[in-house]
């Protein structure tokens, strides 16, 4: 820290003699006892008298202060210098300015060729970095420069250090500090707030501002009382003037308003910021938005000042689910029971029908002995109905649902319904409009509205009033939320009220039961409601009792709801009883059964062979190659089930047509409660005359897949001995749809179409149609009228909506009747059908 000497510098005066700089501590020490004579200065007695006031101002100051003097600029300082001088010093005493501050020498060589100008110079705050202690170092100092003049001339310069590097490290760790607090303030996730002392919002951070749903600068114009609720109000005020006035910080937990005029509950933590001397200066709010907090409290509130009734409630509702799973337990046990029963039942009662059957074939005019035979038929007719009613309960009934309009099946049932209950029961059907249809067997329905009118009428002493109420329902899932083994869902109500005496407690929580009654005895059998019950569980339904003493009965009745068309009803069977001259194979295991039944075919005309299970039945098949229909007994004692039977069996006559007998038939031929597709059953007991029209119509429905099959054979071998016969133009070739649920028809329309020259696509049912329907096109869409799942004339209307087929044919066996309400044009061909009536239909125009 030196400056070069201006020239024309005057002599010294002489220093007095064995003059010696006094005082100054260390450092003075050092001056006096340096060799000066070895530096530019020379010998302390030549020093002019500038240099040694100087001198003297400078090691008796406290203050720092450096003297760089000459053209050399030789240093000369006090002891506050060397402490800033740090491992400089003592070496920078008598060193020459840029040597002992090599690093700073540009910034020094600035400084003194301005003060040896004679300019002072200022420096506030100089940042510097000094290897003072052998390492660099940040330095911040305040410098003031002087020159020192030398007669007329400058000699040196006198600087003046004030360190400061403690102090500006502080304010950087402040700001640093300040700057940190900033962010946290900014990214706090709770709210927080500086307040003014009289409540006024002057900073906010985003949680706060999205916690109350306000922007910064509408809150910044903001009292903390324009959003605090009123009720909170009050004792807010009260801490906060507390606060102001002694410091105490507070928790309060209060309710702000948002902009939408809701409210949000706020934990707010306030406290005082002072200033050094201990004088407010601030409110700091630190808040947490506890709206969920309280609504859980409050619902936690709302439980336990509830619990008692909500544990009884959920008591009850357990009680009533156990009571539900045991009453579930007890009828299917009671159901297997019955079940059971009734095979063994039906085994006998098929042998007395059956017997006296035969018997009034031989009988001859005697009155009374026909009278007696009568007896006997109609309580073997009653057993039958009593088994019915016991396959029904137990679930075991097979069932042939169709699709059904309930509407329409009470309808028809009005005059039967008039004559069983009669003049003085009123009946008032009531019908929703646009009832869903429902799958379900429409005989078993009619059975049960025909007893439950009858329970009514007794329970009405036969007269009163009986509604039959139809109407569409839903099921949600908090009613069915106890109910066992029913489904949510669209549901068919059937609900039949009578004005009758009603039931008691007691009597309602028995009324499903197998032979439970309330009659008197010989009045009723008690199992008209079990019937139901067990119907309605087979049909995946619901069922439902309301009653009270005195105020009537009504009974609901919810069946699933169908989203298919309408089942068109079925062709009267011929009353007309005919036999056969075919060979029928009965099998059965019950000697008795067996034998009756042989009887009834021998007499019906039909060659009869007979096994009495399953592995005799294959023996007799291999023996006699010539039997046309198998009569077999679902339930065989023996390892080869009946359906296995059947399997082998065509294996060795293709033809064979089969059907099945039984009064329990279990799982081996009804899965779901409904009998197998495809499947023919006759169930015990049956009369001579439902025997012999089963026969016929099974026999018939061979003959005719036997005819189809023997003109497609025809077909093949006149294909192979004539030469091809030439396409007509307007005969071209046509892709053909063929839609048919039974596979043997299905396979057989499909080669007979091939044969003509068409393009045939088949499958089993609406669903597989549609979607290549939607996906290909065709020119014709052959279907049955009758389908599972969506119907043949739903299919057609479809895809002539669609554009998916430019022409439908029906094949059924229903007839014209079936396609009366039609709304398109279509051609109809009924089966059965040969060849050139199958030809005829396809070469109809387009």
């Amino acid at each position: 820290m030196a400056a070069a000497l201006a020239a024309g510098r005057s002599e010294p005066a002489a220093a007095p003699a064995g003059w010696r700089p006094m005082g100054g501590g260390a450092c003075g020490q050092l001056v006096r006892d340096f060799d000066w004579a070895a530096t530019s200065l020379g010998p302390m007695a030549q020093w002019p008298a500038g240099l040694r006031s100087t001198v003297e101002l400078v090691l008796n100051s406290p203050i720092a202060m450096v003297l760089m003097w000459g053209p050399e600029h030789i240093m000369l300082y006090n002891d506050a210098y060397a402490i800033v001088a740090g491992g400089r010093h003592p070496a920078a005493l008598g060193g020459s300015v840029p040597l002992i501050w090599p690093e700073v020498w540009d910034w020094n060589q600035a400084v003194l060729e301005a003060g040896f100008r004679g300019e002072p110079r200022e420096h506030r705050g100089a940042h510097l970095v000094l290897e003072r202690n052998g390492v660099p170092e940040d330095v911040w100092l305040d410098l003031y420069y002087s020159p020192v003049r030398d007669g007329a001339q400058v000699g040196g310069v006198l600087g003046t250090v004030v360190e400061i590097s403690d102090r500006k490290q502080a304010e950087q760790a402040l700001r640093t500090s300040q700057d940190r607090m900033a962010a946290i303030f900014g990214q706090a996730s709770v709210g927080l707030a500086e307040l003014s002392l009289d409540g006024r919002f002057r900073r906010v951070n985003g949680a706060l501002c999205q916690m109350l749903g306000r922007e910064r600068a509408e809150l910044l114009v903001l009292h903390m009382d324009d959003i605090i609720h009123p009720d909170d109000m009050g004792e807010n005020r009260r801490r906060v003037a507390r606060l102001v006035a002694d410091g105490t910080p507070f928790t309060l937990e209060k309710r702000y308003r948002k902009p939408d005029e809701s409210w949000v509950w706020i934990s707010s933590s306030m406290s005082r910021l002072d200033d050094e001397q201990g004088q407010p200066l601030a409110l700091i709010a630190v808040k947490t938005d506890i709206t969920e907090r309280r609504r859980v409290e409050v619902a936690l509130r709302d439980l336990n000042d509830t619990l008692e009734q909500r544990v009884g409630r959920e008591i009850a509702e357990r009680d009533k689910a156990e009571a539900a799973l045991h009453q579930s337990q007890k009828m299917e046990a009671v159901g297997q029971l019955t079940g059971g029963v009734a095979h063994d039942f039906n085994n006998v009662l098929q042998i007395i029908s059956g017997s006296l059957q035969m018997l009034s074939q031989q009988l001859g005019e005697d009155a009374l002995a026909r009278k007696r035979l009568g007896m006997a038929v109609a309580a073997v007719e009653r057993g039958a109905k009593l088994s019915s009613q016991l396959l029904a309960f137990a679930r075991r009934q097979p069932l042939q649902p169709v699709v059904a309009d309930l509407g329409r099946l009470v309808t028809n049932m009005d005059e039967l319904l008039r004559r069983a209950l009669g003049e003085a029961i009123d009946i008032v059907t009531i019908s929703g409009s646009g009832l869903w249809n429902t799958l379900v067997d429409p005989g078993q329905i009619e059975n049960v509205i025909l007893n439950l009118a009858i329970n009514a009428r007794d329970a009405m002493g036969g007269a009163g009033r009986l509604t039959i109420e139809l109407g569409n329902a839903v099921l949600d899932e908090y009613y069915v939320n106890n109910l066992l083994d029913v489904a949510s869902g669209q549901y068919v109500l059937l609900s039949v009220s009578d004005t009758g005496c009603g039931m008691a407690p007691e009597v309602l929580e028995r009324a499903f039961e197998p032979f439970f009654t309330t009659k008197a005895e010989g009045e009723g059998t008690g199992l008209g409601l079990s019937m139901a019950y067990g119907f309605v569980k087979q049909s995946r339904g619901h069922i439902k009792i309301v009653s009270e003493p005195g105020q009537g009965t009504t009974v609901r009745i919810y069946l699933p709801r169908s989203m298919q068309a309408e089942t068109p009803e079925a062709a009267e069977a011929s009353s007309v009883v005919s036999g056969g001259s075919e060979t029928v194979l009965v099998v059965e295991d019950d000697a008795g059964v067996r034998g009756v039944v042989v009887d009834m075919l021998q007499a019906l005309g039909y060659r009869v062979l007979q096994a009495e299970d399953a592995q005799d039945a294959l023996r007799v098949l291999q023996r006699d190659a010539a039997i046309d229909l198998l009569f077999t007994d679902v339930v065989m004692p023996g390892p080869l089930r009946s359906t296995e039977l059947v399997q082998q069996a065509r294996e060795q006559l293709p033809d064979l047509a089969v059907l099945f007998t039984s009064g329990y038939p279990q799982n081996a031929i009804v899965h779901g409660g409904r009998l197998d597709a495809g499947v023919e059953l006759l169930s015990k007991p049956y009369k001579r005359e439902d025997l012999a029209r089963k026969l016929r119509q099974v026999l018939q429905a061979r003959s005719h897949a036997m005819q189809l099959r023997r003109r497609q054979q025809e077909m093949e071998s006149r294909d192979r001995l004539l030469p091809p016969q030439p396409v007509l133009p307007h005969h071209g070739s046509l892709r053909v749809l063929v839609v048919e649920d039974n596979p043997d028809s299905l396979e057989m329309v499909c080669e007979l179409v091939g044969m003509l020259g068409h393009t045939v696509t088949g499958v089993g049912d609406g669903e597989r149609a549609w979607a290549l329907l939607e996906d290909q096109g065709f020119d014709i869409l052959f279907t049955d009228v009758s389908l599972p799942g969506i119907s043949g004339i739903e299919l057609a209307r479809r895809a002539l909506r669609g554009r998916c087929a430019r022409r439908i044919i029906f094949s059924t066996g229903y007839g014209k009747d079936a396609l009366e309400q039609l709304d398109f044009s279509a051609s109809l061909l009924r089966k059965p059908y040969d060849l050139a009536d199958l030809q005829a239909a396809l070469d109809m125009p387009l």
